[in-house]
């Protein structure tokens, strides 16, 4: 296909406003809509649900699945490429729309980020360019193989191999016998054995590559979870060591070209005690897409990562982008809309607003809330990100942010 770019404003050969599609109507899809509709283009989006909250915003909504042959066809109707919000569409849907429209990233790369399995052989496969492996690990798919697992992978974390996400399919076992108990529990599928490491700190690395082999980063951010929910990531000098920053920014465009890929990449790091008195890097997983980590690029940098997506998939030139000062962002969940000492079960636990106005009276903060109808304990509903002009203040604003949402201190 064609390395043209696809200029915002233009008319296509079938006399429509340029349009760019997306896979996924949820919070990352609406972000990645505004960011298009902000340069200029018309949008559509492939969601089963009325009220998604990418197809709230969007010029055009196809109401089907995402496997629905109709409206796959809708959509390369109206679209001059497409992209994806989340990794588990369904990859031969996207290679039918890559058969007819560019789609980045390709079905392929899609595919192998949503089987662990995969995922796992292709960081060994690349390895050898980016100097980061994977933790060791066994895939487990048959009782012959979690006969067979090695007694140094305890203890460790028996992930699903599909479908896993926020802390979802996962269980920490300490021995064989809790593995087989695991691993019944959930359901005999093909997982992922993860040795537990000494993790001190976890990390994140955004890129966005072209078409035409361009590469650029976003800062190395650092991510804390609470429940295996992304919580709070801090963007400044003080998150990391400059050797550890580059080394995990190489490895992750390093990964980038050995898969060919095209759009936004997210790579998880861990950094872990090598044994020996010093810091190693280990690659956890990879998001084919934007990523929550990488929401305060709204606010603390020239280009976004959402507007890096839409760049990518439209050939349109990227540029390494530039930080403006430290900064925060904070994941707001669904439990924030509810009284934390009400009992879960009860009917009459009604979601009541956040206190947003006090919020919004503090300097540097920015609320992003993604538009959906309901709150649910556990459910993302928005983030804030604080930008500020040096740490202090930064760290400062965002400990009273949290203070006036009841959410835990900064780490």
């Amino acid at each position: 296909m064609s390395l043209k770019p696809l200029l915002p404003g233009a008319m296509t050969e079938r006399g429509h406003q340029m349009t760019l599609g997306v896979m996924g109507g949820g919070q990352l899809g609406r972000m990645f809509v505004q960011a298009a509709q902000a340069m200029g283009y018309f949008t559509a989006v492939l969601d089963p649900d009325p009220a998604s909250p990418a197809g709230l915003v969007s010029q055009f909504h196809i109401q089907t699945l995402y496997d629905d042959q109709d409206g796959l066809a809708q959509l390369m109707q109206r679209c001059a490429a497409i992209t994806t919000e989340f990794e588990n569409v369904s990859a031969p849907a996207l290679a039918t729309l890559g058969a007819q429209r560019p789609v980045a990233p390709s079905a392929q790369c899609v595919a192998t980020a949503q089987d662990r399995v995969q995922e796992k052989a292709n960081f060994v496969q690349c390895a050898p360019k980016s100097g980061v492996y994977p933790a060791p690990y066994a895939a487990i798919d048959t009782e012959a193989l979690l006969e067979a697992v090695p007694a140094d992978l305890l203890p460790g974390i028996l992930k699903t191999a599909r479908m896993g996400y926020d802390g979802k399919g996962q269980v920490r076992v300490s021995t064989r016998e809790e593995l087989v108990a695991a691993w019944e529990q959930l359901g005999k599928v093909p997982c992922v054995l993860e040795k537990l490491l000494p993790l001190k700190a976890e990390y994140s690395v955004i890129v966005a590559r072209a078409a035409s082999g361009e590469v650029v980063s976003f800062p190395v951010q650092k991510n804390t979870h609470r429940d295996g929910i992304l919580a709070v990531t801090e963007v400044h000098d003080e998150v990391i060591t400059p050797a550890l920053a580059e080394r995990a920014r190489a490895a992750t465009v390093a990964l980038a070209e050995h898969m060919q890929y095209v759009g936004v990449l997210c790579v998880e790091y861990f950094v872990v005690d090598d044994g020996k008195g010093s810091e190693d890097l280990v690659v956890n997983e990879m998001a084919p897409r934007p990523h929550n980590s990488g929401h305060y690029t709204q606010d603390a940098c020239d280009m976004s990562q959402f507007e890096a997506q839409v760049r990518t998939l439209a050939r349109l030139p990227l540029h390494t982008p530039r930080q403006y000062g430290p900064a925060i962002m904070i994941n707001l969940l669904g439990d924030l809309w509810f009284d934390p000492n009400a009992d879960r079960a009860q009917a009459s636990d009604t979601p009541v607003d956040p206190p947003w106005d006090k919020v919004l009276g503090l300097p540097d903060v920015h609320l992003h809330l993604y538009g959906k109808l309901s709150a649910r304990r556990g459910r993302k509903m928005g983030h804030v990100n604080i930008v500020g002009t040096s740490l202090a203040s930064t760290r400062e604003t965002a400990a009273k942010v949290l203070a006036l949402l009841g959410l835990p201190p900064l780490p």
